[in-house]
């Protein structure tokens, strides 16, 4: 068994709920495995820097189903306790995908709810507490807990938790209202509990760049030992363990390549799977920082930006030449650079900050990284035009776009074509191939896909004997 924290909308308090429980479960000695339905990566940061494990992305559009169970089952072994954090509301994701026979399970009762939390909880079989924001609320919040709980027959709601409760009076007026449905209720979080997670333009602000996060911490773990029900919670958060299921990646070779990993405040949008997987297939993983570091690691085969927010730290990127100079001087050389998203504003000529304000980059792409109001966000799919260190021409591949920036001028000949989710038409042009880079706003899960990281270790295990 595990649990799976659901909202019946986004901004309901399920990550302050998650968090809660997993460091009331940390300060207690338990070891837990966190999780997170869907493509972000700022949330798994919080869930790592509480729990000290890292958290696994559950997507079975950037992956597949098969690779979601596979992915739960293994990292649930060797803890006491799992979660898993949903994203959005309950039953918000996309249509199905057109072929759903390789589905584990039938097509979702609603059509637009695949890759949603409930396809999770439906998928691995796991039971769900709902987090309701009552604010504004008394006596509809048992409709609204009625119909979520009913909706989908598969979905088995274990309990509720009650957030932003006004008063006691209040709280009184909705455990009267919930009571005939025999829903649980689990956790009382109050409105003047007050704990707040700094945001900003892509979301929460990564952990990396708050000075008191202990001390948040410190706040979610006494409120976690007053306002939950621990004795009917605990049964529900204990793992069953089932039999491990062979990973669907295969173990690293004898070769090992050499790969520098660009992490910092800047740069750290990364699956750690993906970095797992490339461990696996015979990558050694030097993490360096081009916001501190003045040179690449020695005798790196291959480059890896991340995604991130380098608008954020343009000013400081810009001024570490050095860094700025190693990697324009490694990439000319031919070295097979793997950049998405952030990864590809640094290597454009310059960033052009939310003020206004240009600053210098790598310059290897011939194009400005402009900030904008502009949020592109969703699914896309992409068919690769040309060869690329991670993609043969031809190849279609699922990935993720979330940023506010755009480029001023693309190439002749992009690197994708793509459309949004389930599109008919394949109608954008995206991403740069030059040199040995694969550069695009598209960020890939190599999951489902290992071929993908193992096609790039492999052009980047040449790279020493060409030069």
């Amino acid at each position: 068994m595990a649990l799976v924290i659901a909202g019946e909308r986004s901004g309901v308090g399920k990550t302050t709920v998650t968090l809660t429980l997993l460091a009331s479960l940390c300060r207690r000695g338990i070891s837990v495995q966190s999780f997170k339905v869907g493509p972000d990566y700022i949330d798994p940061m919080f869930h790592q820097h509480v729990t000290g494990r890292a958290c696994r992305n559950l997507d079975p559009v950037l992956t597949s189903e098969a690779y979601v169970q596979e992915c739960f089952a293994r990292h649930i072994h060797g803890v006491n306790y799992a979660l898993v954090e949903g994203v959005m509301g309950l039953f918000d994701g996309v249509s199905p995908p057109k072929d759903c026979s390789q589905s584990k399970i039938p097509n979702p009762k609603s059509k637009i709810d695949w890759a949603s939390t409930a396809h999770i909880a439906r998928l691995l079989d796991l039971p769900v507490l709902l987090v309701l924001d009552c604010s504004r609320l008394s006596g509809s919040i048992a409709a609204i807990a009625h119909g979520y709980s009913s909706f989908d027959p598969r979905i088995k709601v274990a309990g509720l938790v009650l957030n932003r409760v006004g008063s006691d009076r209040h709280l009184e007026l909705l455990k009267d209202a919930l009571e005939p449905l025999q829903l649980p209720i689990l956790g009382i979080l109050r409105r003047g509990d007050n704990i707040t997670i700094p945001d900003r333009h892509l979301g929460l602000v990564p952990t990396a760049e708050i000075s008191q996060l202990d001390t948040l911490i410190d706040s979610l773990v006494q409120l976690g030992d007053s306002c939950f029900d621990w004795e009917k919670l605990l049964p529900l958060l204990k793992v069953e363990t089932p039999p491990l299921a062979p990973t669907l990646i295969k173990k690293r070779g004898s070769e090992v390549v050499r790969i520098a990993v660009a992490r910092d405040r800047a740069f750290n949008f990364y699956y750690q799977d993906n970095l797992d997987i490339l461990e696996s297939l015979g990558a050694e993983l030097l993490f360096w920082s081009p916001l501190r570091d003045t040179n690449l690691p020695d005798k790196v085969q291959g480059l890896y930006f991340g995604g991130g927010f380098p608008e954020v730290f343009a000013q400081e990127l810009a001024t570490n030449q050095a860094a700025l100079n190693a990697v324009r001087k490694a990439i000319l050389s031919g070295i097979p650079t793997y950049a998405e998203c952030g990864g590809l504003m640094y290597l454009c000529q310059q960033i052009v900050d939310f003020e206004n304000a240009s600053w210098q980059m790598v310059g290897v792409l011939p194009t400005t990284a402009r900030m904008g109001s502009r949020l592109t966000l969703g699914y896309r799919g992409a068919i690769a035009l040309q060869d690329s260190p991670l993609l043969a021409a031809g190849e279609i591949v699922w990935g993720h776009e979330f940023h506010r920036s755009s480029l001023s001028e693309m190439p002749t000949l992009a690197l994708f074509k793509i459309g949004g989710y389930n599109a008919q038409i394949l109608d954008t042009e995206e991403g740069w191939r030059s040199h040995q880079i694969h550069a695009s706003y598209v960020h890939l899960h190599f999951g489902a896909r290992p071929e993908i990281p193992a096609r790039f270790l492999k052009h980047c295990a040449s790279y020493l004997n060409k030069k």
